[in-house]
């Protein structure tokens, strides 16, 4: 076949893009069982993160073992129904109404007591934003916090997942004479009790506000959970 044909420029760059999707396919399928791994791994650091104990790659599955005494999924009504707990996919479960979403509870033992974990999503400015809040046996105060992003601005609505802006969540109170009030993320200018308030992240308004929502919204799906528990 003439090499300078267009004939033979099309089957050859035809064959090249299928042997090279081939070993991508491959490597893709190959990888995965690592990448999972990996993300097991990354989701265990950040539910530990939620009640202060920090802990890396290396240890991180047998710090959860021993911490995380148990989890289980609960619905809108606080009851107890079929479900993984660490596999819900809480992107799914938001797009659900509130009646059928499983919600995920953790439970780790720490401090000579236990404190209940639950995850939350929401939307930052310029994607998802995630994490973990970890509360006190009385369902109402705040034991640890964890927040995570997928892009929000580097030094600014990225500033969430850093230690300085999480541990103003530590000791706060969600509920106020019986009432669900979730914490406020406060502008310099905005007011709000403080046992109920953290400070905003400056520049971060966008980001900052869309974490207070996410807070309220998943908080709410899990209040008669609390209630029950208290």
């Amino acid at each position: 076949m003439d090499r300078n044909s267009n004939v033979y420029t099309f089957i050859y760059a035809s064959g090249m893009v299928i042997v090279v999707a081939a070993i991508l396919s491959i490597a893709a399928i190959n990888l995965k069982p690592f990448q999972d791994r990996n993300i097991e791994v990354e989701k265990k650091q950040n539910i530990l993160a939620s009640v202060n104990i920090q802990a890396d790659a290396t240890n991180a599955e047998e710090i959860y073992a021993e911490k995380i005494v148990n989890s289980y999924v609960v619905n809108s009504q606080g009851e107890k129904v079929e479900g993984d707990a660490f596999t819900v996919d809480l992107k799914k479960e938001r797009a659900k109404p509130t009646a059928d979403q499983k919600l995920p509870v953790f439970e780790c033992q720490i401090d000579g007591g236990v404190k209940y974990i639950v995850p939350l999503r929401g939307a930052g400015l310029w994607g998802p934003i995630w994490g973990y809040l970890s509360l006190e046996d009385d369902m109402s105060t705040i034991y640890g916090a964890s927040f995570d992003h997928q892009g929000e601005t580097p030094g600014l609505g990225a500033e969430i997942s850093t230690d300085a802006f999480e541990t103003q969540f530590k000791h706060k109170e969600i509920y106020e004479s019986g009432n669900l009030v979730s914490i406020t993320v406060a502008k310099a200018n905005e007011t709000a009790p403080e046992q109920h308030k953290v400070d905003a992240i400056s520049g971060g308004t966008i980001t900052s506000k869309g974490l207070e929502k996410m807070l309220l919204d998943d908080l709410s799906s899990y209040n008669a959970f609390f209630n029950q528990k208290k």
